[in-house]
């Protein structure tokens, strides 16, 4: 078996968020999760996915902090995944994808539903990167440069 690469202390941070969440099943769990499944049998009969692969990617988003385990909301002695702020964070990267895939999918006509405003039952609105002053941003717009160091410490004495 080949072990896969580790992304964890990288010092790209596309690359970190891909240590936690860069797999399609996590996503999808993610996905799922958003919209309300909180059971194990819930993601496993959504996604048909194989349980121990389940049962390891959502170890994994519990142990990134994308997923926590609470008690069964009804009571009983199981408990359920909740997403956690951290996994409601990834709630932008989704529509993101779903945009992605909207408008460069090959047969879009196949993709079976649109993401609409609960409210307002109306799709929403393409993403938009924008600068502090409101601007409309493209790739070429942006750059990366170095982070600026922390404020030292004074120490005391």
């Amino acid at each position: 078996m080949v072990k896969r690469t580790s992304f964890e202390g990288d010092a790209c941070p596309i690359a970190r968020s891909l240590e936690a969440i860069g797999d399609w099943w996590s996503l999808l769990i993610i996905r799922e999760a958003l919209f309300g499944l909180r059971r194990f049998g819930e993601f496993q009969s959504k996604l048909g996915m194989a349980k121990n692969i389940l049962s390891t990617r959502l170890r994994a988003l519990v142990d990134h902090g994308i997923l926590t385990m609470a008690p069964a909301s009804d009571g009983s002695p199981y408990e359920e995944y909740v997403l956690t702020p951290k996994g409601r964070g990834v709630f932008p990267v989704l529509v993101a994808l779903r945009q992605w895939s909207e408008e460069f999918d090959d047969r879009p006509s196949e993709i079976a539903t649109i993401l609409v405003d609960r409210e307002k039952g109306r799709p929403v609105k393409k993403l938009e990167l924008r600068a502090e002053d409101g601007r409309l941003l493209a790739p070429a717009d942006t750059t990366l440069k170095p982070r600026p160091a922390p404020p030292r410490r004074r120490s005391a004495g």
